[in-house]
């Protein structure tokens, strides 16, 4: 955590930064107080939205985090911009509270930040981590291409969905990486774009049920809940996003790629195999020194139970009680203690310590330090969900619908919803918000435009992996931002590094629904 805070405290002592923020911040803020003062203290609010104003705050929260690789600052001048064009100027009381006061934000941090710091501090005293990547290593890894392989296979096997597969598969091959110079920049799209992408095509998780409600009663196929979830999975093969993104992942694993898109991804992987340096100079890692220095006590053993013991606890608790509820019992609404898996992991780490010798001091004193090492994370995960209920509140999401809605040509519709998607996605930070506000739209309407069930599955799956792709490509979003910690990367350095990428395989997408469409429909 030291790490991490005083690089941050670097970035604000830096002049040309200190003047891009405030630069940034001043003119966002005047011109809207100026706008507010002319319109008699108010914005027009028409449909739901404040015209071009709804997309100011998270156009302006991203703008200047890639301006000034100052996230924090970029998030708190976005929500506050929101502040001034909805109208609620107390941003604690209007935003903040509200937001991180959720159960939904307090499952966040006790899951993937709190038990997740915790279990890997754990794993700093008993050594487990580093027993399972040695292990790893000797099995299949042996150097950069199969390291990162084996963090695609993870990927897979992990793909629950996008943040509890970017946490487990991070914390899973993060050890090996490192041993075998993979730089954080690499891990960090590895790990990102194996994770909602792999959950949308392999969707034995909560995604097709939560997708089928937004569907349901849309058309008259859509009658019960369960047409929905059968919808979803024919849909499948035409989730053109998801396949590529997980093919070029899988080509950037083995470095087959014929080149790799962008300067910064190639001179990551440079750095770290020449020099050995993950991270660039000057980057200020997610994960502080707290997760990655191991001070496993002289006394103790290390071995691969302290890894595969809160691992196999986790694993077995998330995933066999959801198969036996959905495939079993046949439930639409299968157990899913995601919660209660990670908790359980975490106790099964520190009893797994304590009857092997390990002192209970010592192994909560490693609990702790993980917890610290992850509040860099927590803060801008918070900020971030505060921005998410900024977006809601000015109607970012309703504005973009109604704007590109009167642009599209009937025969690429599925190509156009899969970019409104993105960027919704990009500009809210979550695939599911996007879906919830796409789906009730673009269903009836891709109907009305062909009604054919063929055109339908495009234009659905189009929707599912444009949201996707915007959500994991936007600075903002919770499976970016966990992707950057568990992995150990600069924040903007996993975004600028990844977009490249991920555009790659979201033309291919759209290229691919477009040929579809002209020579099927």
């Amino acid at each position: 955590m030291k790490k991490a805070i005083e690089g941050t405290i670097l970035k604000w002592k830096n002049p040309e930064i200190r003047r891009r923020i405030y630069f940034g911040a001043f003119m966002a803020l005047v011109i809207a107080g100026v706008y507010y003062v002319m319109n008699w203290g108010s914005f027009p609010e028409e449909n739901g939205h404040y015209g071009f104003w709804s997309i100011m705050p998270p156009l302006v929260a991203i703008v200047l985090a890639f301006w000034t690789r100052e996230v924090v600052s970029a998030l708190f001048i976005g929500i506050c911009l929101g502040g001034v064009i909805s109208g609620e100027l107390n941003i604690v009381q209007g935003f903040l509270i509200p937001s991180i006061g959720t159960e939904s934000f307090a499952l966040i941090l006790l899951v993937y930040l709190w038990a997740l710091g915790g279990l890997i501090g754990i794993w700093t005293r008993t050594g487990g981590a580093e027993k399972f990547a040695t292990w790893a290593s000797d099995l299949m890894v042996v150097g950069p291409r199969s390291a990162k392989f084996f963090t695609w296979i993870m990927g897979l096997i992990f793909h629950q969905g996008g943040t509890i597969s970017t946490v487990l598969t991070g914390a899973t091959v993060r050890p090996v990486a490192d041993k075998h110079k993979v730089s954080h920049e690499e891990l960090a799209y590895m790990v990102d774009s194996t994770a909602s992408p792999a959950a949308t095509l392999i969707p034995f998780n909560v995604w097709p049920i939560y997708v089928s409600g937004l569907v349901l009663g849309t058309l008259a196929i859509f009658e019960t809940p369960q047409d929905g979830i059968n919808f979803f999975f024919t849909s499948l093969p035409y989730n053109f996003y998801a396949i590529f993104a997980i093919l070029i992942t899988l080509l950037f694993a083995w470095e087959k790629l014929p080149w790799t898109p962008g300067k910064k991804m190639r001179a990551a992987m440079k750095r770290s195999r020449t020099k050995g340096l993950l991270d660039r100079m000057g980057a200020t890692p997610m994960a502080a020194d707290e997760l990655t220095q191991n001070k496993v006590p002289k006394n103790y053993n290390p071995g691969l139970i302290d890894f595969f013991g809160p691992i196999g606890a986790l694993l077995g608790v998330a995933i066999i009680p959801y198969a036996y509820t959905f495939f079993i019992l046949g439930s639409e609404s299968p157990t899913l203690l995601i919660a209660e898996a990670f908790v359980l992991a975490v106790l099964v780490g520190i009893g797994i310590a304590i009857a092997k010798g390990m002192s209970l001091q010592v192994a909560i004193d490693g609990f702790i330090d993980g917890c610290k090492g992850v509040t860099i994370g927590a803060i801008i995960l918070a900020l971030a969900v505060t921005l998410k209920e900024v977006a809601d509140a000015v109607g970012t999401a309703d504005y973009v619908v109604m704007m590109i809605g009167d642009l599209i040509w009937p025969a690429f519709l599925p190509g156009v919803l899969m970019a409104l998607c993105m960027i919704i996605a990009f500009s809210t930070g979550t695939s599911w918000g996007t879906y919830a506000v796409v789906f009730p739209i673009a269903v009836p309407l891709a109907w009305a435009v062909v009604p054919d069930v063929f055109f339908l599955q495009l234009c659905f799956a189009a929707v599912i992996g444009g949201s996707v792709m915007g959500d994991q490509c936007s600075p903002i979003s919770d499976t970016t931002i966990l992707s950057s910690l568990a992995t150990g990367c600069d924040l903007m350095d996993h975004v600028t590094t990844q977009l490249p990428l991920a555009l790659l395989a979201g033309v291919l997408a759209v290229i691919s629904y477009a040929a579809m469409v002209i020579m099927f429909v």
